[in-house]
């Protein structure tokens, strides 16, 4: 059992389980009856995903400091009880389900889920490579 992180809008691995939008919108243009069907999410859940002010930040980052502001602001918003408790649910889900979690950015090292990722381990989270 474990988390896949993956990119959201591409093909599903198999046995990947579940798969969980952890955006702060879902996919423009994009009927919801076909988010799953167009393999985007079965689920959403913007409780894990960046702020607006957040996504500003990120969307103009253009140095590696500015990114790491980015970065700052994310895990502080992930404090927040909602956000904090609904990271040790995945984590501890990912103890009996396989599932996966994901955003639309094509870099995961340039995207919210790349910290996700690190905060879900943190949390306890199985985690597949």
């Amino acid at each position: 059992m474990a988390i896949r992180v993956v990119r959201l809008g591409t093909p599903r691995a198999k046995g990947e389980g579940l798969r969980i939008g952890t955006v702060r919108r879902p996919p423009r243009g994009v009927p919801k009856s076909e988010f799953a069907k167009r393999d985007f999410h079965d689920i959403w859940l913007p409780t894990v995903a960046p702020s607006q002010e957040a996504m500003d930040i990120a969307h103009a980052a253009t140095t590696p400091a500015q990114w790491q502001a980015f970065l700052r602001r994310y895990r502080s918003e992930m404090k927040r009880p909602d956000a904090a408790h609904a990271i040790e649910l995945l984590a501890a889900m990912s103890h009996a389900s396989d599932f996966s979690v994901g955003c639309y950015c094509e870099d995961e090292a340039h995207c919210h889920r790349h910290e996700l990722r690190k905060l879900l381990l943190a949390a306890g989270a199985v985690i597949a490579n």
